[in-house]
């Protein structure tokens, strides 16, 4: 058993004309969670993010959707771990992933950061590797040329769908993840 989780970073980029992109996948997934337990962000300053408070399967966690734009997302989530005295084993990010299909999400402790600056930043800002990740798919343009533009574009419909669908699941199985049965959890969401 791990664990248990204090923390869950969702990844995206701050203001209205990104909400709807798929880089803001990890944003969508804090949004379902603080709604599905009748709590609202609000900004802290001095944490570079938005902030709220849940309390899932018997743990007080902190949801966390940095305002620093997804380069700089360490930022934030140092922030919050030194104040808050937060191991990285006690941390879920969930961010988007070009290796994935939309509806497929993939849980994963440690790794690389494959290109993607959010997990980039974070893994300097912590000095470490080993926080959990909650990779949300959200399928590959075809050609590194088109990344940026792709990432920063809007899913179609269907796409959209399953990925809400993906999301449903995994606010099904966080009370496992955050209280450590993370391979009952990945049997859950790893049925795809």
């Amino acid at each position: 058993m791990s664990l248990p989780i204090r923390l869950i970073v969702g990844l995206g980029n701050p203001g209205a004309e990104y909400a709807h992109t798929r880089h803001n996948a990890g944003f969508w997934l804090l949004d379902a969670l603080a709604g599905e337990h009748n709590e609202s962000f609000r900004n802290e300053a001095k944490f570079f993010a938005d902030t709220a408070r849940a309390r899932i399967a018997g743990e007080n966690v902190w949801l966390l959707k940095p305002m620093t734009f997804m380069n700089r997302s360490g930022r934030a989530v140092g922030a919050v771990a030194n104040y808050l005295k937060i191991q990285p084993e006690e941390v879920l990010v969930a961010h988007d992933e070009l290796d994935l299909a939309p509806g497929v999400v993939k849980l994963k402790q440690g790794g690389g950061h494959a290109g993607h600056n959010g997990l980039r930043d974070i893994i300097q800002v912590l000095g470490s590797k080993d926080f959990w990740r909650l990779r949300i798919g959200i399928d590959h343009p075809g050609s590194a040329a088109k990344v940026v533009n792709y990432v920063l574009g809007r899913p179609s419909r269907g796409d959209r769908e399953a990925m809400d669908a993906a999301l449903s699941r995994v606010l099904v199985s966080l009370p496992e993840i955050v209280s450590g049965e993370i391979q009952r959890a990945m049997n859950r969401l790893h049925q795809t």
